[in-house]
This record gives C-alpha cells, sequence and structure tokens, in this order.
C-alpha cells in the first residue's frame, strides 16, 4: 500500500523527539542561555538564592524568547530560495555553481538570526572573522563571499 504523502517535516522545523512543529533548538538554546545569565545576575542581589531562582526564570523566558526569533527564519525556505535565485545575483561568477555560495547565504542569514536588532555595519567584522569556520568546502574568500553574505542578510530583513 502506497504511504499517504504528509508535509515535508523538514519545512515545519518538527522536534526531532516529539515531531511537534516549531522546534528550533539553536535559538532557544541560545535564548535561554542569554535568559539564564540575566537572570542570575539579576537575582544575585537576593544572594545564592536569588540567583539560582533568578537563573532558572531567565533561562525559561530566554529560551522562549529564542524560540520566537528561530521562527522568523526558516532555513529550508531560505536555502531553497538562494538555490532558485543566486545566479540572477550581479556577484556571481558565471558558471559557478550553487554550492559554492551557499555557505555565504547561509552565514549571512544565521547571522541576522543571531545578531537581532544590530546592523551590518556593526557585525560586518564578527562576519569576516568567523568565515573561515563557516565556509565548508566553499573556495570564496571573504571579499568574494561577503556580497553573498550580505544580500541573505538584507533579505532576512525585507521578507519579514
Amino acid at each position: 500500500m502506497a504511504k499517504t504523502k504528509t508535509p515535508d517535516t523538514k519545512d515545519a522545523n518538527r522536534d526531532p523527539i516529539t515531531k511537534a512543529p516549531g522546534a528550533h533548538p539553536v535559538g532557544v538554546g541560545a535564548g535561554a542561555a542569554g535568559g539564564a545569565a540575566a537572570g542570575a545576575a539579576i537575582g544575585s542581589a537576593a544572594g545564592p538564592i536569588g540567583t539560582a531562582a533568578g537563573a532558572v526564570v531567565g533561562g525559561v523566558a530566554g529560551g522562549l524568547a529564542g524560540k520566537g526569533v528561530a521562527e522568523k527564519l526558516n532555513p529550508t525556505v531560505e536555502d531553497d530560495y538562494w538555490r532558485k535565485n543566486y545566479s540572477s545575483r550581479p556577484y556571481v561568477r558565471q558558471g559557478a555553481t550553487y554550492e559554492e555560495y551557499r555557505p555565504a547565504y547561509q552565514h549571512g542569514w544565521e547571522a541576522r538570526n543571531q545578531y537581532g536588532e544590530q546592523n551590518w555595519d556593526e557585525i560586518e567584522e564578527d562576519m569576516e572573522r568567523n568565515w573561515r569556520q563557516r565556509q565548508g568546502a566553499s573556495s570564496l574568500d571573504w571579499p568574494n563571499a561577503k556580497p553573498a553574505a550580505r544580500d541573505a542578510w538584507d533579505r532576512y530583513d525585507t521578507s519579514r
């Protein structure tokens, strides 16, 4: 018997254990870590118990906030968009494959999600510094990857 087609679980960002849609472990983790640190700092005015309680409350609140931010970005949608459109961009070398530019696009969309309200000028040095770790098999150096990363950064802002 043929299996009934179901929605693509990757597009729904399903939790790997519960299969619930909307799982964003990176966003939740980043938010939880930041929230826990902030909560612990605020709670420390009340002593060690306040520090612990503040960390727990801050971690939960931060995790929820991180999930909300992560839900603004669907990596499957971004990847699909750039795969279909990269070759029309003025900075792409003629004959280049999407796989050559993909790490730069991903670096841009993930950074835009990560850096929140900061603008490109504030984080560009970080982007350049982190490129070697992010470039994978791409042979693009930063000056050639930067326009693609910036393009993905800007798309994130205009598509929301």
